[in-house]
């Protein structure tokens, strides 16, 4: 090989393994050594589709560590195609670490189309999607969890079926009329989509057992809880910078017209 080789970035199917494009097959026909973050869950795919090519694992535990051995072929003039077990790699996936290494040694990266479980959910949910913000895995922290529940668009999330039931207690304490829509198992068999209010699909998970993979999403913060955000966001850093949290809290107060009390409580610092 002469030349310089390049990335190519695979989306795989998120379930149904009739949604890998063909522009993707091909790619993985083509290319010299396929990264994997799991060679075992790609070979599933590479069997059906009569696949056969070099593989090389490639997750969170040995990124850093292939990474720069997988550039050396690229500039020896490899193609390597990058796939995650499911969906678009880098999206809470491995991948960063050898895209970012790839554009600083100037290598060709090349991004394909294809299935995206955050996607798929966010226009299932049948909530609002010209502006929406995905955050991966929600936050187990419950202040960092109501601030996220706090955001101003449609929220999608990623969600462990174990803590389902335990999110969406905490959501409908924040805002129990929120329209919610909880996603499992999209492209699959079982597919579920269930939509309801924070409060009425807290009551249906509480103490359920949730099986599969998991999207939440769910609808805007009313304005008033987004404001509060900012504020208390504000008040923290004042808090920070060494001043009292109740005069700082009314400070604060003055000047957006929230109320004191509940930025106070929302940053629940204890006086000296």
């Amino acid at each position: 090989m002469s030349g310089p080789g390049r990335l190519v970035v695979c989306p795989t199917p998120i379930g149904n393994l009739e949604d890998v494009t063909l522009r993707v097959l091909s790619a993985l026909r083509d290319a010299d050594l396929l990264a994997c973050e799991d060679t075992r869950t790609t070979k599933v795919l590479l069997d059906r589709y009569g696949v056969s090519a070099e593989r090389v694992r490639y997750d969170a535990n040995v990124e850093r560590r292939v990474a720069p051995r997988l550039v050396e072929r690229m500039r020896a003039g490899a193609v390597v195609a990058l796939v995650s077990d499911a969906g678009m790699p880098l999206v809470s996936d491995p991948g960063f670490v050898l895209v970012q290494a790839c554009v600083a040694a100037g290598l060709e990266v090349e991004v394909l189309p294809g299935p995206s479980a955050a996607l798929a959910a966010v226009v299932a949910s049948g909530l609002p999607a010209e502006t929406w913000r995905f955050v991966g895995f929600l936050p187990r922290k419950r202040g960092e969890l109501e601030g996220v529940f706090r955001v101003p668009e449609t929220l999608v999330a990623f969600e462990s079926p174990r803590r389902v039931g335990a999110s969406l207690a905490v959501l409908a304490e924040v805002d129990a009329d929120r329209p919610v829509a909880v996603c499992r198992e999209l492209t699959k068999i079982h597919e579920e989509v269930v939509r309801g209010t924070a409060s009425e699909l807290a009551a249906r998970y509480a103490g359920a057992e949730v099986r599969g993979e998991v999207v939440l999403v769910v609808g805007p913060a009313p304005a008033e809880a987004a404001a509060l955000d900012v504020g208390v966001e504000a008040l923290r850093r004042l808090v920070d910078a060494g001043a009292r949290a109740r005069p700082a809290a009314g400070v604060v107060a003055e000047l957006t017209g929230l109320s004191a009390n509940a930025l106070y409580r929302a940053v629940n610092v204890p006086e000296p």
